[in-house]
């Protein structure tokens, strides 16, 4: 039997941070019924052939018991702390555990509470379409998350450090990125003002 699994698309949520500019987590912030988390996740989940990581770090027991789903692997990173780079490198390694053939994965934050399926799917499509081995979102005038690298990038990501994010490897390699278009991407959730302006 053919193995399929690396046709599979790998979708790492990095829910890792501890909130401080906001005082309380953000991944637990009430949105459309749910949470800002569980919203991200249940748009992930809709995407066919695909596993999903979140990374939690800070706040991870409060977290954990918020979305006890089989289908997701939690995984918890103890380095949070030195910033964003270390779940991305958590979220690979656990990625190369779990699916060493997976050919593309999908980082994604758990702020931007307008992130829906589509927006994985635009990724996808638009990397398949374009060939190019970088996808990511545009808005206000950047690029950034959620975006999509391909396999050839793991090893990069796994070599990122303290506050560096995916957007390093973007800039670097913007010959081989396609931008896709992300309405209303550059609202994410960092301060208990941006939340009173999402919920009012």
């Amino acid at each position: 039997m053919e193995n399929k699994n690396h046709q599979k698309i790998g979708i790492i949520i990095l829910a890792a941070g501890n909130s401080s500019r906001l005082g309380r987590p953000k991944q637990l912030l009430k949105h459309k019924e749910s949470t800002l988390l569980k919203n991200t996740i249940s748009e992930a989940l809709k995407i066919q052939n695909s596993f999903l990581i979140v990374v939690t770090g800070a706040n991870h027991d409060v977290i954990e018991k918020g979305i006890n789903l089989p289908e997701i692997k939690l995984s918890f990173n103890s380095e949070w702390v030195s910033g964003m780079s270390s779940s991305i490198v958590k979220g690979i390694t656990e990625l190369m555990l779990l699916n060493p053939d997976c050919e593309q994965c999908i980082l994604s934050v758990c702020d931007q509470p307008f992130v829906t399926s589509s927006v994985f799917e635009n990724l996808i499509n638009q990397s398949k379409r374009t060939e190019k081995g970088i996808a990511a979102s545009a808005y206000a005038e950047t690029l950034g998350t959620p975006a999509l690298f391909h396999q050839k990038y793991f090893e990069e990501l796994l070599k990122l450090k303290g506050r560096e994010g995916a957007k390093k490897l973007i800039k670097k390699y913007a010959d081989d990125v396609v931008s896709v278009p992300f309405e209303k991407g550059n609202i994410d959730i960092d301060t208990e003002e941006d939340y009173q302006k999402l919920i009012s």
